[in-house]
């Protein structure tokens, strides 16, 4: 298995790669091709692709693991880059109208509307529960909420507003033998419940993503790393929103096994 950082907060030392806030990973398995997620612009999220000699029409299938527009905003160019139809996998509220209102109000969902992303070939396969993409590979379905909530802004509700609980937050499970990997946005469904309800009762051998732990106090920090670690979680590969202070614990605690994430860096697993 391969994966390799295609949009990320942070680019590396490859020359002619292109850092922004958003997030996007292309995943290699068993001969089949995955994105998950497509990042806040069509242009940065294309111009690394190429960059990076990926082809968008050899992509097999995209993952959208929630409906904020740094995780969403790439797909209408990344659509319009290939000749085919694709599925898109997502839960159902993933196209909610979501609100931030600081600093200033302003829509921070998906920026486009279903019905023009299905006209540009997206064919959206939405469900709350686990979904099989390919053999060995599971959306893990809506997370159970035990331990957390940050909620982040609001969703149109009945003509009002209400804090968006991010219902649609979800990640991508893999299997590997006798073990699994999990791969996960934003985490905005706490990052312990995601690995605990995704690990398919297997051993976790790489957690990757976001872990959604930006601004979080020394106890939230803590309190994440005791319970990877009891969860069996092996290596962890973090960036976009997980925040420098977090990535500083993990290095710390985990050592070796904890790298962040930067476009164009590979994983092999």
């Amino acid at each position: 298995m391969r994966i390799t950082v295609l949009f990320e907060n942070h680019a590396g030392f490859k020359k002619g790669l292109l850092g922004y806030h958003g997030f996007s990973l292309f995943i290699e398995y068993d001969e089949r091709r995955i994105l998950v997620d497509v990042g806040t612009e069509g242009k940065i999220l294309l111009h690394n692709m190429k960059a990076l000699e990926i082809d968008p029409e050899k992509i097999d299938a995209v993952i959208l693991t929630h409906g904020h527009y740094d995780h969403t905003g790439g797909l209408k160019e990344f659509l319009r880059a290939r000749r085919s139809a694709i599925d898109v996998y997502a839960h159902p509220e993933i196209f909610l109208q979501r609100i931030a209102l600081k600093p200033k109000r302003r829509d921070i969902g998906i920026p486009y509307l279903q019905e023009e992303l299905e006209n540009l070939g997206a064919n959206f396969i939405l469900d709350k529960k686990p979904l099989k993409i390919f053999d060995g590979v599971w959306t893990s379905g809506e997370i159970k909420r035990v331990t957390w909530d940050r909620r982040v802004g609001y969703i149109v509700e009945d003509n009002g507003l209400i804090k968006d609980p991010v219902r649609d937050d979800i990640a991508l499970v893999v299997e590997d033998g006798k073990s699994a990997i999990v791969i996960t946005g934003c985490g905005h469904s706490g990052i312990l419940n995601i690995v605990a309800q995704s690990s398919l009762n297997k051993p976790v051998k790489a957690l990757i993503g976001g872990f959604h732990l930006m601004g979080s106090n020394e106890k939230l920090r803590r309190d994440a790393i005791r319970g990877l670690k009891d969860l069996g979680v092996q290596k962890l590969y973090a960036g976009h929103c997980t925040g420098f202070e977090a990535m500083a614990s993990f290095m710390y605690t985990f050592g070796k096994n904890f790298e962040p994430l930067y476009v164009g860096k590979v994983i092999e697993l």
